[in-house]
């Protein structure tokens, strides 16, 4: 999961709720002091939380975009139903494109941002409004995302939770991951006590169904990069990851990124979550491509 570098808000950000047709969803919204250049919507990953992206409020506050990021149905203040019907990557596309509809109507271009699992989402999203008309982004862009299913090694980890989860709660599972870690030897970094905190609470605040059933979806995900690429002819692409990555191979999101005719950005000294673990390098690049 990815760690936030803190999770006090800075000062051009707020809590609040996005009411759209498909319900409410919990967000952390920026705004630029001056001018606005623009506005984005961030969807985060497998696991993760709108909080996947405070470092980036900020800077790209600064740079004069409006900031939205939010958590998906069944993640950590949005919550959902026990329906796994409500997490399929088509319905979860569908709230993108419903939050989409809220935010374009503050008006200006509107960049479309997925990390990992939610790239997937995103890009669920574009494919449903192409075949509708024109898109109503400006960009799209994919952070640390990947074609297909994950690779075999996460893979096999994400089938263990899986599997977990049909005998266990939460909060058990949590300490025995806790449990695992200590026992593995590997050194842990040392966490600022309120985003331990965080990551607890995020943790066992999740919808159950919703871990089981994007879980699934990362082990068996189809590849819909030809699908992709035509719905967004014309439309600004940007893949970008780490120099590492456990969740897809950095030369297979190199490859996606050739297939898709995208600009390909690679942030130095991150993996996973270049936004959470380099947010002034990743909105210096963000910045760049939406200008």
């Amino acid at each position: 999961m990815s760690t936030p570098p803190f999770v006090r808000l800075p000062g051009c950000a707020r809590a609040e709720r996005v009411v759209t047709g498909r319900g409410e969803f919990a967000a952390l919204r920026a705004e630029p002091d001056g001018p606005v250049r623009g506005s984005a919507l961030l969807v985060p990953g497998f696991t993760g939380s709108k909080e996947d992206f405070i470092g980036l409020l900020e800077p790209l506050a600064a740079a004069g975009y409006r900031v939205t990021a939010v958590d998906q149905r069944g993640q950590y203040e949005t919550g959902g139903p026990d329906d796994p019907e409500a997490y399929t990557v088509g319905a979860l596309g569908a709230d993108v494109r419903a939050l989409t509809e809220v935010l374009a109507a503050d008006g200006g271009p509107l960049h479309l941002l997925g990390h990992s699992f939610g790239g997937q989402v995103v890009r669920e999203a574009v494919i449903a409004a192409a075949a509708q008309g024109p898109l109503p982004w400006r960009s799209l862009t994919l952070v640390s995302t990947g074609p297909g299913a994950i690779d075999p090694a996460e893979a096999a980890r994400t089938k263990l939770l899986l599997d977990a989860l049909q005998v266990l709660g939460l909060e058990e599972i949590w300490q025995v991951m806790r449990q695992m870690e200590a026992d593995s030897g590997q050194p842990r970094p040392r966490l600022d006590p309120a985003v331990a905190a965080f990551l607890h609470r995020r943790w066992v605040a999740g919808v159950p169904r919703a871990l089981s059933v994007t879980g699934g979806h990362l082990i068996a995900a189809p590849d819909r990069v030809d699908e992709l690429a035509a719905a967004t002819a014309g439309l600004p692409v940007l893949v970008l990851s780490g120099v590492r990555d456990y969740a897809w191979p950095v030369p297979e999101q190199t490859a996606m990124a050739e297939r898709l005719g995208a600009r390909r950005v690679v942030v130095a000294d991150a993996g996973h979550s270049p936004n959470a673990e380099k947010p002034a390098e990743t909105a210096a690049a963000l910045a760049a491509f939406w200008a």
